[in-house]
């Protein structure tokens, strides 16, 4: 029997495999699932109870539907502005061989136009950078007093960048990859989408007679030469092409040219992160190296946004037909087509090539420019140079992603709306009717469903599969479908609903990224056959076993030049951060610090728990980047790193950083380290929701407690830093103790006074938000700020290019401002707000000139560091061999001071801050300590002034022997009174006094004074 029920269960398992087997096997043997008719027959011009506060361009359009189109260009006399309404403009006259009206950083400069004929008209306009801050400029239009859609007010206009000069090469073989530096001449661009979303320059319309075209400017100045309202751009068709040239392809009878340019020979280029780099990947990448570091590519993961281009020149070597081929690679995104516009002379010749495609492969593809057919196109060059130039672009994939933002603001508008009457978990026991409550609500649902499921088939329609890019808005367009028909799960699946919605908005994220590679662009005679270059089972073999050889006798993790240790003028150099950042750092050592001070550096990147086992064991480094803020007092304590106060120009240096950044490096009246980044929070909030309430941004804590009852009302909440188990992060805290003038430890650095009346208003206060108020303790700002569940945040400014990146969706709808700041008695706010930073320390390693007694030394012997005239029994205890290894000593410690002031400088800390920017994208914008450095990042005009001001009201906090037990105790503190409802006062006076004991112990420890009681 027990035979037969194991055999009969047996028989049921293979069974239900079977059936699941069915399941999953069966579709695919059917086509894929149209999505469309989820959809048809079905209105989708309709917006149900969401829309944006601006217009957006594809409204815009549809608004001037019946606009006809132009045949007239219209010039407008750039020289002859409106001064009335124009500031910040002037005249130069020949300025670089052109009469420009020059406009300034703050600038708004307005123009009238005679339009001859009303409908719509493509902008062209030429231009020039002009030497600032080295970033991209930025304007917003305005035609006739309005800004026309949301995109106007973003309009991105490139400078020009090219290679400093040619490739070096370090002591190991490997490429130095140049610096890059801006080309200043003039160009000439049409108006179009910073985001990509639209290939074709964006179309205004114009009525007929006056017009009035005006330019904001929110970044950098410029040089305007000229702005013509043109007849919206067409292209040629191959056949136009064919018509226009002087003869006929079948009429060339040239053979056997070939002209190939390497990808990473490029001459000129929109961005200095588009700059050559190096692969060892593949077996066919020319030049080819599985040794050496050799630059030989250009794109990857810095070439992805719409509007980046790369240009280079070829010389034709007689007039003929030719056709192009390009060596790509698009290995970034499975399922995904990476596209570029290519101009040949600065045009597009054919309308197919605004947006030539390039589908996933893990290794090179090798394209020839082909119509539909893949029948080759063939152009027309004369004999000379000739300009080729790849830009971005999302090509069809753009409006796509259009629909996925639009579509992404909608649903978190929607959940906005039902979280007012739910909060963030609903009770699954109670029936809230949102049919009833909200029916325009559960209509839209339904409608972004339909949408969605649109917006997949076209996302196949251009890639061809559909993808895991895609995926996300399938399974909320189902989910969306099913709270339609089944009100009821809405609150059942609230949260989920949220999370899909951040999912697509994440995938939207990644689809905007249109990256690619290229190895090489072949241009060839018409009649040569075109031999494309493949790699194949041999090639990779061999590339594979050739790496492997290699990995064991070539040190490939070591960065640049490596030096042997007794070389001249060495130092070592520690870095704790990243490969990235140490590779970038290697880089610009070996291109510009080595040969302009002659000081060797080996780079070494390491883990930051291996410094303090090294610097105990005798083998630390010379210097230390990226140490974190505590270590330099924490070594100094122990004689372990170097005063910087004995250098004379010390004080000099100190100059490029507010004082507050180097705080917490200050010991017994020493330094011990430079400051690298300075970072300090801010206050962001969503425009358009406090604009819905009719709350205005809160200027003080008290404003902001004003506003929370209205807030929360709306099941809207706000963000203040948490001290967190992993990451306590009491920055708020310490500020509302420094704004109402309270201090953390006295001014010797012996005790903890933060139980002072200050410091216990400040505790009060800063818990009261959690008690009292109700503020989340655990949350994700960026999910919560983007989906508007959390209209007010302080976070770190830094958070500002996360969300840039992260949630283009509200883009335009949110700012950062100033940190809330505490309101004296007369009515000054105080807006103190504690900055934090990583830092660069000298390692101390045996005897210095500081640890001996020099009075009875002569003058000579002090400044001879060959110690020739040194004298036995001068200075007690030391012998000859000692004094020349202090001298060596001397040397060692002048030249890492050498670096490490050519490392916080500013020209080293922006151009250290772009790269890894253009590395790494705008999130990883560099929070440098340096102010004038500061400025030259890529903020607009708007913002650094925030930054600015804010910078100036920074705190730095000291560090001092036991100080690790400040930020410990307060977040046990915090916890006691927000968790067990202690009393604020007793419970700071409480654990102060635990912190004191801390503090006088570890004076003690060193045989330092203590505090008096």
């Amino acid at each position: 029997m027990v035979g037969i029920k194991i055999n009969k269960t047996l028989r049921n398992v293979l069974i239900a495999i079977v059936v699941i087997i069915l399941i999953f096997a069966i579709p695919s043997f059917f086509p894929e699932k149209d999505f469309r008719s989820k959809y048809e027959n079905y209105d989708l011009s309709t917006n149900v109870g969401t829309s944006y506060t601006t217009k957006t361009y594809k409204e815009y359009l549809e608004e001037n539907s019946s606009a006809k189109s132009v045949s007239s260009r219209v010039a407008v006399n750039v020289l002859d502005y409106d001064a009335s309404e124009s500031t910040g403009v002037r005249v130069e006259k020949n300025y670089k061989g052109k009469d420009v009206v020059f406009t300034e950083e703050d600038s708004s400069v307005t123009w009238t136009v005679d339009v001859p004929e009303a409908g719509f008209y493509n902008i062209k306009m030429e231009y020039i950078g002009v030497p600032s801050r080295n970033v991209n400029m930025e304007r917003i239009l305005y035609i006739n007093g309005e800004m026309p859609f949301s995109g106007a007010d973003t309009l991105t206009f490139f400078r020009l960048w090219k290679d400093g000069g040619p490739i070096k090469y370090d002591n190991r073989g490997n490429s130095i990859r140049p610096t890059q530096v801006e080309v200043f001449d003039y160009q000439d661009v049409y108006y179009k989408s910073d985001l990509g979303y639209e290939v074709d320059p964006y179309k205004f319309y114009f009525k007929k007679g006056i017009n009035t075209i005006k330019l904001e400017s929110t970044s950098e100045p410029m040089a305007i030469s000229g702005i013509t309202l043109c007849p919206v751009l067409k292209y040629d068709t191959y056949e136009q092409y064919l018509a226009k040239q002087p003869s006929k392809p079948e009429n060339y009878e040239g053979k056997n040219i070939s002209i190939k340019v390497q990808g990473e020979d490029s001459v000129v280029r929109s961005d200095p992160s588009l700059f050559a780099r190096y692969d060892r990947s593949s077996a066919i990448t020319e030049p080819y190296s599985t040794k050496q570091t050799i630059l030989n590519y250009t794109g990857g993961d810095s070439w992805k946004i719409p509007g980046q281009w790369i240009e280079w020149e070829l010389e034709v070597p007689e007039n003929g037909w030719y056709t192009i081929s390009l060596k790509a690679r698009q290995f970034f995104q499975r399922g995904y087509v990476s596209c570029r516009s290519v101009y040949i002379d600065g045009e597009i010749p054919v309308d197919s090539l605004k947006s030539v495609g390039f589908k996933y492969d893990s290794d090179w593809q090798f394209a020839t420019l082909s119509d539909g057919d893949k029948k080759p196109y063939k152009f027309y060059l004369t004999k000379g140079t000739h300009k080729i130039r790849l830009e971005a672009t999302l090509g069809d994939i753009g409006k796509v992603i259009q629909e996925v933002q639009d579509s992404v603001y909608r649903l978190n508008v929607i959940y906005r709306t039902i979280l007012v009457l739910t909060g963030y978990t609903p009770d699954l026991n109670r029936d809230y009717e949102i049919k009833k409550v909200y029916p325009n609500e559960v209509d839209a649902m339904l409608l972004e469903s339909k949408r969605l499921y649109k917006i997949i088939d076209d996302f196949i329609a251009i890639t061809g599969e559909k993808s895991d890019q895609i995926s996300p808005a399938e399974v909320l367009a189902f989910q969306l479908e099913q709270f339609y028909k089944h009100p009821d799960k809405i609150t059942k699946s609230f949260s989920n609903f949220k999370e899909n919605t951040t999912t697509l908005a994440a995938s939207m994220l990644r689809m905007t990224e249109t990256k690619l590679d290229i190895d090489y662009i072949l241009v060839q005679s018409a009649n040569d056959k075109i031999k494309p270059d493949r790699s194949n089972f041999f090639k990779n073999v061999g590339h594979e076993v050739t790496s492997f050889i290699n990995s064991y006798l070539y040190d490939s993790a070591a960065l640049g030049s490596v030096y042997e240790k007794d070389a001249d003028h060495l130092i070592e150099v520690w870095i704790v951060t990243g490969r990235d950042q140490s590779q970038v750092l290697k880089n610009m050592i070996d291109d510009s610090f080595t040969p302009e001070h002659g000081i060797n550096v080996n780079v070494k990147l390491i883990k930051l728990d291996a410094l303090l086992t090294a610097v105990v064991a005798g083998n630390g480094p010379d210097v230390v980047i990226s140490a974190s803020q505590n270590q330099p007092v924490d070594y100094a304590l122990r004689n372990a790193n170097v005063n910087l106060r004995r250098f004379d120009d010390c004080d000099e240096v100190l100059k490029s950083f507010k004082r507050s950044a180097y705080v917490p490096f200050e010991y017994n009246k020493g330094l011990y380290a430079l400051p690298e980044t300075q970072s300090f929070n801010l206050l962001f909030y969503r425009k358009d929701i406090l604009e819905q309430l009719g709350l205005e941004v809160p200027q003080t804590w008290d404003d902001l407690f004003d506003i929370l009852p209205t807030l929360q009302g709306n099941n809207i909440s706000v963000g203040v830093p948490y001290p967190n188990i992993v990451t306590p992060d009491m920055s708020a805290f310490y500020s509302m103790v420094y704004q109402r003038g309270g201090q953390l430890y006295n001014a010797e650095g012996t005790k903890s006074i933060i139980d002072s009346e200050a410091g216990i208003a400040a505790f009060k206060t800063y818990t009261s938000l959690y008690n009292n108020f109700g503020l989340p303790i655990v949350y994700d700002f960026m999910s919560r700020f983007r989906t508007g569940e959390m209209a007010i945040g302080v976070a770190n400014y830094a958070t500002y290019n996360t969300i840039v990146v992260g949630a283009p969706e509200i883009r335009g709808l949110w700012d950062f401002t100033y940190l809330p700041g505490t309101m004296d008695e007369n009515g000054n706010i105080n807006r103190a707000n504690v900055s934090g930073g990583v830092c660069t320390m000298m390692i101390k390693k045996g005897i210095d000139l500081d640890d001996l007694d020099l009075s009875n030394l002569p003058e000579l012997a002090y400044s001879d560091n060959n110690g020739k005239t040194f004298e036995e029994g001068i200075i007690p205890g030391i012998d000859e061999k000692t004094w020349n290894e202090v001298m060596k000593n001397e040397t060692r410690m002048k030249d890492s001071w050498e670096f490490m002031k050519w490392w916080v400088s500013t020209d080293v800390q922006v151009r250290f801050g772009r790269e890894m920017e253009a590395l790494l994208g705008a999130s990883a914008r560099y929070t440098t300590a340096n102010v004038d450095a500061l400025k030259q990042l890529s903020w607009n005009t708007s913002q650094i002034r925030v930054l600015e001001n804010s910078l100036n009201e920074t705190v730095g906090v000291p560090e001092v022997p036991g100080s690790y037990y400040t930020p410990r105790h307060i977040v046990n503190g915090t916890r006691k009174v927000i968790n067990e409802q202690d009393d604020a006062r007793e419970t700071l006076i409480d654990y102060t006094r635990k912190i004191n004991e801390e503090l006088t112990r570890k004076r003690q420890e060193f045989n330092l004074p203590v505090a008096e009681d």
